[in-house]
């Protein structure tokens, strides 16, 4: 672009009726002069400022040149970008106040550089999910409670935009063929989009977002999820190497938790961590992440979870945590627990610690290795020392509503004992949950163990009359 009397910018500058150029920006055709600004019907203030969106969007891609970009550094872009809209603003003269041109700048800026209309929802910490249902219903969950967002898309093009680039960004596609996928944002957040005709309505995305704030022990007793006696026993359990399952259902807080679990392991330690979407977090200087990999395009070349987890063997783990067990991988993950990876931590869905290990008996018949039912439940029994339940409640607050321990076998019958629980009682005024945590009583079998590792346990601490376990109520 260097022409004479012009430096490496461009063209000589302040000639009357010229615009700047930009080292990535194209000269346009002139437009025709219009009779008069043409104002927006106005329906809703929600429409009328997304059809000025879309006509700025549309002048200052025929402004500038997008593809030299990603060359060039961002912050000046960004700040050229801003000078180019606010300046077709003002050619417009729309019938805008600062603050909504501004805004107008902002959401331009996220068309170009992010996702769109969700760039502000991804930025909020307080929002832990968010869930479109089709381009004019967008919901979000925060602090445990799904609530509609005033954010939509223009149409169910503008959002299959914005879903294609999230996918193309990690090498997947999303089209007629392959309408459905998975994939992860830049930030660690889980996606899943599906499309139709899978999708009648319309696209659907649903973005699990990436905790950047690692929760820890101190802010779940805040938080109230469970007890300082709890607390206690989890400490003491991780640190004598019992195998743990965390249960529950989605969005319960599964992951979060064995995340504060893994917290607990000697730094000492060496851990292999196994998810299908990297989400762990974990603090020890000595962890291998693995995480699976899907199909391409051809349906070749995926490497499911049971291989990473066979291949974990042959590392030399301490300890394997697998995020979550969904299929035949579960009879490895419990032959790893039963040949000296002790301490193995992992989760799966399901609705309390004995349907839990239902499950786990339906995953092990995934395998194919038409174990009887005995066989798979003595592989059960002898593999998992602890089943932690966790349940969102209605109030949309997290509870550890039960620690359970599997104490062996009586005839076909896995058996276990409760040693902590939380007990609902009702509802308040203001609709949450009312209740309590309490201890059994009952002193766990492996009390023992946890004394030989240094784990001293108090006497009063599966006391039922605890005076650290007093109700908790109200904000419970």
């Amino acid at each position: 672009m260097n022409e004479p009397n012009g430096g490496p910018m461009g063209p000589a500058r302040g000639e009357p009726g010229e615009v700047d150029l930009l080292p990535w920006e194209r000269r346009a055709s002139a437009p025709e002069p219009e009779a008069s600004p043409r104002r927006m019907p106005q329906p809703d203030e929600h429409s009328h400022l997304q059809e000025i969106k879309s006509q700025v969007h549309r002048k200052l891609l025929e402004r500038i040149n997008l593809s030299n970009i990603e060359e060039l550094d961002r912050e000046s872009v960004v700040f050229e970008i801003k000078k180019v809209v606010r300046s077709l603003l003002s050619e417009q003269a729309l019938p805008l106040n600062l603050h909504e041109r501004e805004e107008l700048v902002d959401q331009v800026l996220d068309e170009i550089f992010g996702l769109g209309p969700l760039e502000p929802l991804i930025k909020d910490p307080t929002i832990s999910d968010i869930l479109v249902n089709t381009y004019d219903r967008v919901f979000i969950e925060r602090d445990g409670k799904i609530e509609k967002s005033d954010v939509r898309f223009k149409d169910d093009r503008h959002l299959l935009q914005v879903i294609d680039r999230i996918v193309s960004a990690v090498g997947r596609r999303i089209d007629d063929s392959s309408p459905l996928v998975d994939a992860r944002l830049a930030d660690g957040s889980r996606v899943n989009a599906i499309i139709p005709p899978l999708a009648l309505d319309g696209p659907h995305v649903s973005i699990r977002k990436f905790r950047r704030d690692v929760l820890c022990a101190d802010d779940m007793l805040g938080n109230e999820t469970l007890t300082e006696p709890m607390l206690v026993f989890l400490k003491g359990v991780v640190a004598s190497r019992l195998n743990v399952l965390i249960s529950g259902g989605t969005g319960a807080g599964k992951t979060t938790f064995l995340n504060v679990l893994s917290g607990f392991i000697p730094k000492t330690e060496r851990i292999v961590t196994i998810e299908d979407s990297a989400e762990l977090q974990l603090r020890q200087p000595h962890v291998v992440r693995l995480e699976t990999r899907p199909a391409n395009i051809e349906g070749v070349g995926e490497i499911p979870l049971r291989m990473l987890v066979i291949n974990s063997l042959r590392m030399r783990p301490d300890r394997i945590i697998v995020g979550e067990v969904r299929g035949s991988e579960a009879i490895d993950m419990l032959q790893a627990m039963n040949t000296g990876h002790d301490g193995s931590l992992t989760t799966l869905h399901a609705n309390s610690p004995r349907d839990a290990l239902t499950r786990l008996e339906t995953m092990i018949s995934m395998a194919g290795l038409h174990l009887p039912e005995k066989g798979m439940r003595q592989q059960i029994a002898s593999a998992i020392d602890i089943v932690i339940q966790v349940v969102r409640l209605a109030d949309g607050k997290r509870k550890i509503m039960m620690i359970s321990e599997i104490v062996g076998m009586e005839g076909d019958i896995i058996t276990m004992q409760d040693l902590f629980v939380y007990e609902r009682e009702g509802l308040d005024g203001e609709g949450n949950v009312i209740g309590r945590f309490r201890a059994t009583g009952i002193r766990p079998r492996c009390a023992d163990r946890l004394q030989q590792f240094g784990v001293d346990l108090a006497g009063t601490l599966f006391s039922e009359v605890d005076p650290r376990l007093t109700a908790i109520r109200g904000g419970a």
